[in-house]
């Protein structure tokens, strides 16, 4: 068998399942048919997140067409094996392993990233100590490095930052980094901007496809137990690190714009 890959994507190890079926030699089309079924099963639990498995997200073939594919956590990538026999099923099991915990510990290796945002400030603060004693040796790339600070250095911040938040908190970062914008504005421009759905239904206010192939948003799903013992399932979505500073980036950019103009 050929070397597995396994990237990062939204801060997890994930495996793509076209890698996953060159692996086990499958079509693609009907490991995706068999993730679906996984899929469909554990939507039916009240304790487990399918997510923590499976992520569903599409890719542009060279033809310009649109499929769907998956990417498989290491759970994911438990499920599939465990429905594997034989000699294929013994060096997938050994490959996806051996490469999960290959890029876990060079993490590991890596320095400890903040886990909440008072650890990420506590970084941030040494950042912009860092950040000035480069302007003093360096005036010309200090001036540089001043221009682009703010979001460069929330970016780093809310980058280690594992915590996803909702979109009222989002209006509040957005308030303090000098975006004057309410709650119910923000919901307005995200679904202007084709960021969230806009028709009308159970899917307003979610996520588009396209802003979670970006990494910008997850949906958290909570179950509701009722009286007449009918579960159903609450969905919010929540904004990634990725999400806020792409966000606060983007309308600090246009703020910045505008008050060019006006000047």
């Amino acid at each position: 068998m050929n070397q597995f890959n396994v990237v990062q994507r939204n801060g997890r190890f994930v495996a793509d399942s076209r890698e996953v079926a060159r692996m086990t030699e499958r079509r693609h089309d009907n490991l995706v048919r068999d993730i679906d079924g996984y899929v469909a099963i554990l939507s039916h639990s009240s304790n487990l997140r399918v997510d923590e498995f499976f992520i569903e997200s599409t890719y542009t073939a060279g033809t310009g067409r649109e499929y769907r594919h998956y990417y498989l956590t290491r759970k994911g990538c438990d499920m599939v094996a465990n429905k594997m026999t034989g000699e294929k099923g013994v060096l997938f099991t050994a490959a996806y392993v051996t490469k999960f915990e290959e890029m876990e510990r060079a993490q590991g290796a890596g320095h400890a990233l903040p886990q909440n945002y008072k650890e990420a400030l506590i970084a941030l603060v040494a950042q912009v100590e860092e950040n000035e004693k480069l302007q003093s040796e360096n005036a010309s790339l200090g001036q540089r490095i001043e221009a682009d600070k703010p979001k460069v250095l929330f970016a780093e911040a809310v980058s280690v930052s594992q915590t996803s938040i909702l979109v009222r908190e989002l209006a509040v970062i957005l308030r303090q980094n000098g975006v004057d914008i309410g709650e119910k504005r923000l919901f307005e421009q995200l679904r202007d901007r084709g960021y969230l759905i806009k028709r009308f239904g159970m899917d307003r206010n979610m996520p588009t496809q396209r802003s979670m192939d970006l990494g910008l948003f997850e949906v958290k799903e909570t179950p509701i137990i009722h009286s007449d013992n009918r579960v159903t399932v609450s969905k919010t979505p929540k904004v990634t690190g990725r999400g806020q500073i792409y966000f606060i980036n983007l309308f600090k950019r246009e703020l910045a714009s505008r008050e060019v103009v006006t000047q």
